[in-house]
């Protein structure tokens, strides 16, 4: 099923390269069922973005980023997935943002990741770190 093959690349691809903060504000648009959070494209206005680009947005190396490039370059650069074939991509603009229990999946998944990172602060990537090299602070261009 392309959903759990979705939210299977989520927790293991990309949840380990999101920033507590990055994931705290996906908890917080995935909850109101913002606006904000958009399908079929990486960035629609100032402050619409997919999931990608708001990730973007709360990573050291992708922050700087205020265009459709943050959501790309967070993808390829930090996570290591090519767009055009990641399955979370594909579900996601493919209905799975319109669909309330695959929306209540990643909400779950990421309250699950917020929880982790509180029982074992250490091994997590909050914050720039030189132990996790995701979050090293060198910007991308």
């Amino acid at each position: 099923m392309v959903r759990r093959e979705a939210l299977d690349e989520f927790e293991s691809c990309w949840l380990p390269h999101v920033t507590t903060a990055g994931l705290a504000r996906l908890v917080e648009l995935l909850e109101q069922d913002s606006p904000l959070l958009i399908a079929g494209s990486f960035i629609a206005a100032a402050a619409q973005g997919c999931l990608a680009t708001h990730i973007a947005w709360h990573h050291p190396r992708t922050a700087h980023l205020a265009d459709e490039d943050a959501g790309v370059l967070w993808l390829t650069r930090v996570a290591g997935l090519n767009p055009a074939t990641s399955a979370m991509i594909t579900a996601w603009d493919d209905g799975g943002a319109a669909d309330p229990a695959f929306r209540a999946a990643l909400l779950q998944a990421c309250r699950r990741e917020l929880a982790r990172r509180q029982a074992m602060p250490d091994s997590c990537p909050s914050s720039p770190s030189t132990r996790y090299p995701a979050d090293a602070p060198t910007p991308l261009p």
